[in-house]
C-alpha cells in the first residue's frame, strides 16, 4: 500500500486547513487509517484513526473538537479537517493505513506509512 499525503501549508492561528491522503490498493476499506504527527525534536504522536468502514473515530485529546477525520472508500482517500489551528499543531503530519487492537483505549497499529506533509501555524 502507498500512501500519499497533501495538504499542508503555511496557516495562521485560528485558521483551517484540510489534509488528504491517497492510498494506492484494492482492499482501502479493509484497513483502519489514521494521522499522526511528528515536530522537529519531538517522537510522532497519533492524532486521529478511523475504522475501515468509517463508523468509528478517535482523537488525541490535543485536537478533539478542532481536528475531524474521515474517509471516502469510493475514492480511497482519507482527509483530516483541521480547525482553529494553534502554534503547537505545527508538525509533519503522516497518514498510515493499518488495524485497531481492541482495548482501552482502542489503538491503532500501522502497516504502511506514508511520507508526511508539512503543517505550519504562525502568530
Amino acid at each position: 500500500v502507498q500512501l500519499q499525503a497533501s495538504g499542508g501549508g503555511l496557516i495562521q492561528a485560528g485558521g483551517s486547513l484540510r489534509l488528504s491522503c491517497a492510498a494506492s490498493t484494492r482492499t482501502f476499506s479493509a484497513y483502519a487509517m489514521a494521522w499522526f504527527r511528528q515536530a522537529p525534536e519531538k517522537e510522532r504522536e497519533f492524532v486521529a484513526s478511523i475504522s475501515g468502514p468509517g463508523r468509528t473515530t478517535y482523537y488525541a485529546d490535543s485536537v478533539k473538537g478542532r481536528f475531524t477525520i474521515s474517509r471516502d472508500n469510493a475514492k480511497n482517500l482519507v482527509s483530516l479537517q483541521m480547525n482553529n489551528l494553534k502554534i503547537g499543531d505545527t508538525a509533519v503530519y503522516i497518514c498510515a493505513a493499518g488495524g485497531l487492537r481492541a482495548g482501552a483505549p482502542t489503538e491503532f497499529y500501522g502497516d504502511y506509512w506514508g511520507q508526511g506533509t508539512q503543517v505550519t501555524v504562525s502568530s
